[in-house]
């Protein structure tokens, strides 16, 4: 994928993780969509699919009402986030608390997926992606044609990205003194 001036971090710039771009995608649970519509910008947090076999692309899904994807399907540009937490980082100084923490922001744009066996498609998946295991037609009902008529579907190829993380302990002035007031450390919130 192409990192651009767009997608260069600039704060904490030693902290970017480029090439744990499509890990970060393929762990992730929650895709926030960020989008400016009539003048005023929306971040809106949608569930997605992400395959890291064909990784120029990214799948969000909702209600055929939805704003957003409404906007997305007119292949406007859009910028998604996907953060994962890995631990919660307490210091000994109040401004040195922090997050452990990956995400990928991407731009892109987007097209609606209005082909009801590649919508019936990519839903198994994403069912399959959240529910590991679940089978259509013994774990649950495979999705009439009215219920894919009324789910909106879009594509967002993915243009431009790029991945930070920030790894370790507190990096207050006092957090490697046992001996000082307080308590430093990190409360992992996922297998290291």
């Amino acid at each position: 994928m192409k990192l651009t001036e767009r997608t260069r971090i600039r704060n904490h710039p030693e902290r970017a993780v480029p090439e744990e771009s499509i890990e970060i995608l393929s762990q992730g649970l929650v895709a926030h969509l960020g989008f400016i519509q009539d003048q005023f910008p929306y971040v809106i947090p949608f569930t997605y699919r992400y395959n890291p076999i064909a990784p120029d692309s990214i799948y969000l899904h909702g209600s055929i009402r939805s704003r957003a994807l409404k906007h997305l399907a007119t292949g406007a540009p859009v910028c998604v986030t996907v953060t994962l937490t890995d631990g919660l980082v307490y210091s000994r100084k109040a401004m040195n608390h922090s997050v452990n923490y990956r995400s990928v922001t991407l731009f892109g744009s987007a097209r609606e997926v209005t082909d009801e066996e590649e919508k019936f498609d990519l839903f198994d998946k994403m069912v399959q992606r959240y529910f590991p295991g679940r089978t259509v037609g013994r774990d649950y009902n495979p999705p009439p044609s009215p219920d894919l008529g009324i789910t909106a579907l879009v594509e967002v190829t993915i243009e431009e990205w790029n991945a930070k993380a920030r790894r370790g302990p507190p990096t207050g002035p006092d957090d490697d003194k046992p001996s000082t007031l307080g308590s430093a450390g990190v409360i992992e919130l996922r297998e290291p």
